[in-house]
Parts: structure tokens; C-alpha cells; sequence
């Protein structure tokens, strides 16, 4: 056995870890396509399937107890951290830009539009009532005295109402934004004018096209698709191009469902202690939408007024953030299956970037910090490595000796190991023992939103970005040609070949990932090298 097959199988497992999670998503099979839109039924009926939407009302003229008419009009909030445009079809926030996050770099600075109805990818919000009488849905037209108007808030929340009214049901839906906060609740005031008893339902659904292609190999695969929580089943993801064969249907008591992109989230939040019913629906686009609707019908006596209340978060998946906003949320910060390790990671990482002020310069250190805590690991395998570089011509011999009989070569080198005291295995155990942490660490840099358009030096603009001159990738290529020189020589032609060929695929793989992936590994290798070479000199002069 050589001593550098470790250091191949190691290699070899990172491979076809990033093989096998490319494969898991070019496995999901393709959704088929369903016909118009998607309203949710009434609680207690089956699953919501696609309906044709209501053609629009037609404004109507205004009545004595209304002095707002109805028409086509937009709302556009600004506030500290975001930009919100308010459309009176629905009442509905037709469109969404979060401050501080920009575009792909092909868009230049355009800030980021979480929410959209534009083609390729559309994202809506849409939510209304439901009852026994015409109640507003999201495509009902509004009214508001705010219509074509901008307003700020910058150092006090700001309330948009719209107004409805039809027969005996009158609707004031009101939106707050506060200056610092992603959360936007809604509320629902109805008011009875008739004199019997109105019945009234409220769902959130969101809305989203299909996720983009990704490239072979060419990106970390990245879930994009729907998510939920119920404090009975926990968190669940159900991808888009499931929800035709397995549509969502679960009653919970509080909880949250959602869109999750890359590093954004839309997420609908009923109260805590509301019964609720969560669906998913799949119609022509297609398009994808998961919801809520509440299970238990709220009653409003004649001349009473009642109201109902739901919440929306609509930005970055921060953990700190996602955790104060509901049980659960920040789960939607994907870590993979080891977010156990993940979790702590990214705090740790955190941390140092309040201290020092660059995530760059933090990853750096938090990989200096890995290597401390596993150093005893790392110099037991590099101590194996530099035993077995001594032994090497007496290996060599052995061959040379045996010639092709491969049977008493073998039991050749088990005694030379068994004489020398040596565990061929050695070199490799600790190794091992480390890929976990260094894939959670992966997971990581890959799915944090705060290196996104955080920069490092000079070039590097953007962490969450690739290299634009493929500098980080080329030093990491070369960083893997050095530790194959000062590692012992292969006896066996074959993975000689194959290790020439490791620093070639690996600079390939990394060319199109962020430079914050490559910069950890970049810094990983030059501190493993390092740490070879102290080794091995105190093996030297023992």
C-alpha cells in the first residue's frame, strides 16, 4: 500500500460528492402542465386545485358610503431596507427590491427584485378572503387614497389601506412597513353592513416560476423551490416539480410556509395560534404556488366588524434575522445534511467578520482556526506520510525483488510494516475524520447571503461570485501541484497518472465557483503544506 493513496481517496470523495449532489437535482423529474391560475378552495374541501381566474370587475361607480372609486393605481413604499410597489388588482405587492443586494453581475448594479411579476422567473404574493358571499381575492380592484403616490418610511412605519366594498361586506386592508424590518404584516378589517352573518376565510399563497438551470458541474447545486414548518412535522421542503404528483395538504396550528431562492426568502406567516391549512397548487406557466388558507371560519354579526391577520417576510436569509421572526425560519438557510456542524460554523464565522470587518479575512482565519483544532489529526497523518517516504527505498527493493508475484510482495510490505510498527492505514484515518467538517464548512460559504457582494481585495468584489481572472483557482491548482512534490513518490504507475491529473480537474471544478469556496480552500492547502513541512523536518531530525 502507498502512502499517497489517502490523500487519493480523499480527493476522489470530494468528487463524487460534488457528482452525486449534481446528480440529485438533474433527477428531479419535470413538472407537467395544469391549466389557468390558482385560487384555494374553501377549508374543508379537497386540495385546491387550478381554476380559471374571475375575469376583472369593471370599476364600478362610487356610493354614497364609499367616496373612493376603484381603479388601476400603484403604491410605492421605500424604507430603510427596502422598496415595495403596491398594486390596487389584489391590493397585492406586485413588486419588490431589497436594498444593499444587487443583480447578477451581467445586470450590472440594478438593485435585487425579490419580488416580480416579470418573466423568466416570476415571484407573487397573493393573498385575500374567501367566504360564502363575494369577498376581494388577489385579483379584485381596490381602492386607497394613496393611488400613484411615493411614500417614506424612514423613521416611522408607514400604513397603506385599501378599501372594497361590496354588498353587505366592506374590506380595509391595511400593509405596515416599518423602517428596519423585512416583516410586512396585513390585516384585514370586515365590516357587516347586512343583517345577516358573514363568513370569511383568509389565504397567503406565493407564487413562483420555474427555478433556473443550473450547469453541470459548473454550480453548487442550490435548492430553489417551496418550504414549510409546522411546530407538529417540523421543516419539510417540497420541491416545485413534485407538487403535481405529491400537492401539499397539512393541517397546523401556527408555522410558516415559503419561497426560497439562492439567498432570498418570501415567507407567508399566519399567528401563532391559528389553525391554518397549508396547500400547494401547480397550474399553467407553470407556475408554483404554496399557501395557506385558515381552517376555521371566522363569523361576523350584522353591524359587527372583525379582523384577520397574516405576516409576510420578504428578504435576505440571515439566521440572527430569520430566528426572531418565527420558530423554524431560519432552516430555510441551507446547510445540507450537515447542518449540525454547519450551524456552529457560521457562527463562529460570523463573529470573527464583527472583529476584523471582511468576510474574506474571516475565512481565512476561520480556516487557520480549523486547522489548530484538527492539528493533532493532521500531524498524525503527516507523520505516517514522512514514514513512509523512509521507507520508500526499502519498498522499492521489495519490488524490485518479488518482481510480478503481487501475492508475496504484499505479504512483503505487511511485514516490513509490522517490523517498522507502522499502520498503513495510518495516513489516512485522520484525514477522513476531517471531510465532514470541511464539506459543512462548504455548505457554509456556499449558502451564506452575507459574502454575497461582500468583497475581499483588490479584484475580488464579490465573495459569492466567481473569480473574474481566475486568479484564486489557478493558486489553488498550483497549491495542489506543491503538495504532490514534497508528498512521497508513487510506486504504481496508474495513480501517479491520476494524481498528475487531480490539480487540473480541481482548478476546472473551481473556476465558476464563488471565490469565497476557493479562497478556503486556497488557504486550506498552503496551511496543510506548511504543516507537512514542520512535520516532516521534526521527523527528519528525530
Amino acid at each position: 500500500m502507498n502512502s499517497y493513496r489517502p490523500v487519493l481517496y480523499v480527493l476522489l470523495a470530494v468528487i463524487l460528492f460534488f457528482l452525486w449532489t449534481d446528480w440529485q437535482r438533474w433527477q428531479v423529474p419535470a413538472a407537467p402542465q395544469a391549466p389557468a391560475s390558482a385560487l384555494p378552495t374553501m377549508p374543508g374541501q379537497a386540495v385546491p386545485q387550478a381554476v380559471p381566474v374571475p375575469a376583472p370587475t369593471p370599476p364600478r361607480a362610487a356610493r354614497p358610503r364609499t367616496p373612493m372609486i376603484p381603479q388601476a393605481a400603484t403604491v410605492v413604499v421605500k424604507t430603510r431596507l427596502l422598496t415595495a410597489t403596491l398594486d390596487t388588482r389584489g391590493a397585492d405587492i406586485s413588486h419588490l427590491v431589497l436594498h444593499g443586494y444587487f443583480a447578477s453581475s451581467s445586470h450590472g448594479k440594478r438593485p435585487y427584485a425579490l419580488l416580480t411579476p416579470a418573466a423568466p422567473t416570476p415571484f407573487l404574493n397573493e393573498n385575500g378572503l374567501l367566504g360564502t358571499v363575494p369577498l376581494p381575492n388577489h385579483t379584485s380592484l381596490y381602492a386607497t387614497r394613496h393611488s400613484n403616490s411615493r411614500l417614506v418610511a424612514d423613521t416611522r412605519p408607514v400604513h397603506i389601506r385599501f378599501r372594497w366594498q361590496e354588498g353587505a361586506a366592506r374590506v380595509v386592508k391595511t400593509y405596515t412597513f416599518a423602517p428596519s424590518s423585512y416583516v410586512v404584516p396585513v390585516r384585514y378589517a370586515v365590516s357587516n353592513t347586512g343583517k345577516t352573518p358573514l363568513t370569511v376565510y383568509l389565504y397567503n399563497q406565493f407564487v413562483h416560476g420555474p427555478a433556473p438551470a443550473s450547469h453541470f458541474l459548473h454550480s453548487a447545486p442550490i435548492y430553489i423551490g417551496a418550504a414549510y414548518y409546522s411546530p407538529a412535522r417540523k421543516y419539510h421542503k417540497l420541491p416545485f416539480a413534485r407538487m403535481a404528483k405529491h400537492p401539499l395538504t397539512l393541517a397546523a396550528t401556527g408555522g410558516w410556509v415559503a419561497v426560497s431562492q439562492h439567498y432570498f426568502l418570501g415567507a407567508a406567516i399566519p399567528p401563532a395560534t391559528q389553525p391554518t391549512i397549508f396547500y400547494s397548487s401547480v397550474f399553467a406557466g407553470p407556475r408554483y404556488a404554496i399557501g395557506y388558507k385558515t381552517a376555521q371560519p371566522l363569523t361576523i354579526a350584522p353591524g359587527a366588524t372583525a379582523t384577520l391577520a397574516t405576516r409576510l417576510f420578504l428578504g435576505p436569509k440571515k439566521p440572527a434575522i430569520l430566528s426572531q421572526v418565527a420558530p423554524g425560519l431560519d432552516l430555510t438557510v441551507d446547510y445540507g445534511w450537515l447542518t449540525v456542524l454547519a450551524q456552529p460554523l457560521y457562527w463562529v464565522l460570523a463573529h470573527i467578520e464583527r472583529v476584523v470587518g471582511n468576510w474574506g479575512l474571516s475565512i481565512i482565519l476561520l480556516t487557520v482556526l480549523i486547522k489548530v483544532i484538527f492539528f493533532p489529526l493532521s500531524a498524525a497523518s503527516f507523520k505516517s506520510m514522512a514514514k513512509m517516504r523512509r521507507l520508500q527505498p526499502r519498498m522499492a527493493a521489495l519490488k524490485e525483488r518479488h518482481g510480478s508475484d503481487k501475492t508475496a510482495l504484499q505479504q512483503a510490505m505487511m511485514e516490513l510494516y509490522k517490523t517498522e510498527k507502522m499502520n498503513p492505514l495510518g495516513g489516512c484515518l485522520p484525514m477522513i475524520v476531517q471531510i465532514p467538517v470541511f464539506i459543512a464548512l462548504y455548505w457554509v460559504l456556499l449558502d451564506s447571503v452575507a459574502l454575497r457582494d461582500a468583497p475581499f481585495v483588490l479584484w475580488i468584489h464579490n465573495l459569492a461570485a466567481p473569480d473574474p481572472y481566475f486568479v484564486l483557482p489557478i493558486l489553488m491548482g498550483l497549491s495542489m501541484l506543491v503538495q504532490q512534490m514534497i508528498n512521497p513518490a508513487m510506486m504504481d504507475p496508474t495513480q501517479r497518472k491520476i494524481m498528475m491529473l487531480m490539480p487540473v480537474i480541481f482548478t476546472a471544478f473551481f473556476l465558476f465557483f464563488p471565490a469565497g469556496l476557493v479562497l478556503y480552500w486556497v488557504t486550506n492547502n498552503v496551511l496543510s503544506i506548511l504543516q507537512q513541512q514542520w512535520v516532516m523536518r521534526r521527523m527528519d531530525k528525530a
